[in-house]
């Protein structure tokens, strides 16, 4: 509460020394255990502000959030967040990401598995969860890097499998992989979300979305989509990061808002509860949690990796922002990983 006090009273003044701060953490001269402790307290300086002062007072913002959902954009700023992930060098990613270039949640089932072994397990769990099977018509909505599409592209040799990203540079990298596995039952579509109408709507049986639907905001809308997209007796399965009680939108108000302006905008952090209220066109017939700690822990290999190979990967920063960036932008992913797992890890928010 101490810094929720801060803020409020002395917000100019804390503006200019976040910013002062920052300028240090840019240089790279701030140590992790310091970072860490930071990223922690404004994490609970985020919750204090969404508790709203009480349970009922909390339940009408959060009745307001999502009638506001309603009234918007499917996704907002999507050309931001291209920009911010998607658009950067696949070879970036290469040294940071498992085998399987999973940019999402993997699965450790022992704490002996590393990476690769923990994104295949998640893969695996998605194709139980969501009831694949050989011959199905599958569709999935943001496929990163190719992760899921290429594994049930393999898996399901009988099925066909459409899948679509907004960015050009993800294509080309799994339709690259897809011609070296000499796979032929794929296609890839680049397409803004807002405005993608699939091949053949009303077909699908099956549409899959990994770590997407935190980028959205209108879920009437892309519900209503989906259940036009699926054949009757269809089913769609979503695997979404949320918070475990707090719905709230990624928006810049003050200069410690840094993920809300350089990696999500436009994001949205969903409630574990939020889709529950979306269900006019799609029912909800089972859901699951897994435990934080497993994001925790995806986090930190990436973090992991982005160390081990840092003569590798400063060149590429380089070239994408410039000689006298790549400092600060090397700061700046690893700080993003930090970030991402500090509230997955934490004993609250598993």
């Amino acid at each position: 509460m101490a810094l929720t006090a801060v803020k409020s009273l002395f917000g100019p003044v804390y503006d200019l020394a976040f910013r002062s701060f920052m300028r240090i953490v840019e240089a790279n001269l701030v140590p992790d255990f310091i970072i860490r402790r930071g990223v922690r307290l404004l994490l609970q300086t985020r919750i204090d502000m969404e508790h709203k002062g009480g349970v009922e007072p909390r339940q009408r913002w959060f009745m307001s959030l999502v009638e506001g959902l309603k009234k918007r954009n499917i996704a907002e700023q999507t050309m931001a967040a291209n920009e911010q992930h998607y658009e950067v060098p696949t070879e970036f990613y290469r040294y940071c990401l498992g085998n399987n270039f999973k940019y999402s949640c993997c699965l450790y089932n022992s704490k002996l598995d590393g990476l690769t072994k923990a994104e295949e397990a998640m893969l695996d769990l998605y194709c139980e969860r969501a009831q694949l099977q050989n011959g199905q018509n599958i569709l999935e909505l943001g496929c990163g890097w190719g992760s899921l599409c290429l594994w049930i592209a393999t898996k399901y040799p009988k099925s066909k499998v459409t899948a679509v990203s907004n960015s050009k540079t993800q294509k080309d990298h799994i339709l690259a992989e897809a011609a070296k596995r000499n796979i032929k039952n794929l296609e890839i579509i680049t397409a803004d979300i807002n405005e993608f109408s699939p091949p053949k709507p009303g077909s699908y049986d099956r549409i899959v979305s990994i770590e997407m639907f935190e980028h959205m905001k209108n879920y009437k809308e892309l519900m209503y989509r989906i259940s036009m997209w699926l054949k009757a007796g269809g089913m769609t399965f979503i695997h979404i990061f949320v918070h475990k009680e707090f719905l709230y939108h990624f928006e810049v108000q003050t200069e410690d808002d840094w993920m809300a302006k350089y990696f999500f905008t436009g994001g949205t952090m969903p409630s574990a509860h939020t889709l529950l209220y979306f269900q006019e066109h799609l029912k909800i017939v089972d859901h699951w949690n897994v435990n934080g700690r497993h994001y925790a822990q995806t986090s930190e290999d990436w973090l992991a990796n982005m160390d081990k190979h840092k003569k590798e990967i400063m060149p590429i920063l380089a070239s994408t922002y410039g000689a006298h960036q790549q400092t600060k932008w090397f700061v700046y992913w690893r700080l993003f990983y930090i970030v991402s797992v500090q509230p997955a890890g934490s004993l609250t928010s598993q």
